[in-house]
């Protein structure tokens, strides 16, 4: 829960927090001048360009429709006729349920049919607002500014009841995915949200509010930044860090420390006879054990069914009994197989049919650097000397 939480407040929970105490304690007025238009335009062109370029598309209509409603407010919405007030109205009220929009849509491509289907749905909507505006249908218009509930203390905010619905409709949404996804994107989408509600609420000039979208927006460019290390250092299927971020690791190792190899035992007779998907879910039970290797060892994903711990600074003796826990808390796991003849609820749950419960052991190979061994991958060759010795006496125990 602790990890989840973590991980759902950073980066976009830093941001909005830096956001938060700057325009408090400092006052944004005095700085806004050395920022506005600059800062907006320079953070719009790299998310547009990230998005681009890393094929988010998500990042993209985010992006257009948070620097479209910007564009809106910084130069319809400071007149104070009918027509900017009610064009301010329907951006606020809109903003929100497109961000919500965007946060429940997949990735489909920026210029694929999908994607196109996107783009209209998202430049319909000022084309439509213009149309009602000069055909003078103000009946139609009137939703944006219409109270919900008879409440005073609501009449006292710098926000329409719409919007305010807007923003009570997407935050529970953009927060509820970003917890149960665990991805930097979906929850940046909350924060983005939060960082603009909180600068709509405050009353701001549009001047401010413009440096306040760009930094919703810049959250969601440092989302993307991290979306992408992930994909690239951690394992997409255990959640570990991978061979990449193995190597940099071995790159950061000072004279002292021991690599653990670890594999799965029998794991090809296991996926033979379960299949690949129930192989898939024992490696994911074992990289979550993993994940709590204590002794300040660091798991990686080797790759099949094979894994490494990183002790730095620690000798074999040192690291021996933290892994044999691992392995003694892998083995003590339950794992149960349920059986293909199990039929399946219209929810896509099991009920019923066959279960087996299932043993599931690891062996482990450790070595430490010494004279023969200098380097990390002379340790890892070690290490693996050690695993298959492991194998070898009978599986399911730790070898140096």
């Amino acid at each position: 829960m602790v990890r989840s939480m973590i991980a759902f407040c950073i980066p976009g929970g830093a941001i909005f927090a830096i956001m938060l105490i700057t325009s408090r304690l400092t006052g944004m007025s005095a700085w806004s001048p050395l920022l506005f238009p600059l800062y907006p335009l320079a953070i719009v062109t790299v998310a547009l360009l990230l998005g681009w370029r890393f094929d988010r598309s998500r990042l993209v209509f985010a992006t257009v429709a948070i620097g479209l409603a910007g564009w809106l407010l910084l130069y319809i919405g400071v007149r104070h006729d009918a027509i900017g007030r009610i064009s301010t109205d329907a951006v606020l009220t809109l903003l929100p349920l497109n961000i919500a929009l965007v946060a429940v849509l997949k990735e489909r491509g920026i210029f694929t049919w999908h994607g196109l289907l996107r783009w209209a749905i998202i430049l319909i909507q000022p084309v439509l607002v213009w149309a009602l505006l000069h055909y003078q249908q103000y009946y139609w218009l009137g939703i944006f500014d219409t109270p919900i509930i008879p409440l005073a203390a609501l009449d006292t905010l710098p926000l329409q009841q719409p919007a305010l619905l807007g923003f009570v409709i997407a935050l529970p949404l953009t927060a509820y995915r970003g917890l149960r996804q665990h991805n930097a994107m979906e929850s940046g989408l909350f924060w983005a949200l939060a960082l603009i509600l909180y600068s709509l609420l405050s009353g701001h000039s549009h001047e401010i509010l413009s440096i306040f979208l760009a930094s919703a927006l810049l959250i969601l460019v440092v989302a993307v930044v991290e979306v992408s290390y992930s994909m690239a250092f951690r394992d997409e299927l255990t959640g570990l860090p991978g061979r990449r971020a193995l190597n940099q690791t071995l790159l950061k190792l000072g004279g002292r420390y021991t690599i653990a190899m670890l594999d799965v035992d029998h794991f090809k007779k296991f996926n033979d006879r379960y299949g690949h998907d129930i192989g898939d879910e024992v490696l994911k039970m074992v990289a979550s054990r993993m994940a709590r290797v204590g002794g300040g060892g660091k798991p990686f994903r080797y790759g099949g069914e094979e894994f490494t711990v990183v002790f730095a600074g620690k000798s074999t003796d040192a690291a021996l009994p933290h892994l044999e826990q691992l392995r003694e808390a892998i083995a003590d796991s339950p794992f149960t197989v349920r059986g293909p003849d199990r039929p399946r609820k219209k929810s896509g749950e099991t009920k019923g049919g066959s279960r087996q419960d299932v043993s599931i052991t690891i062996s482990i190979g450790a070595a430490e650097r010494n004279g023969e061994s200098r380097s990390p991958q002379d340790v890892i060759k070690a290490a693996d000397k050690a695993l298959y010795r492991a194998k070898k006496a009978g599986r399911n125990r730790v070898a140096s």
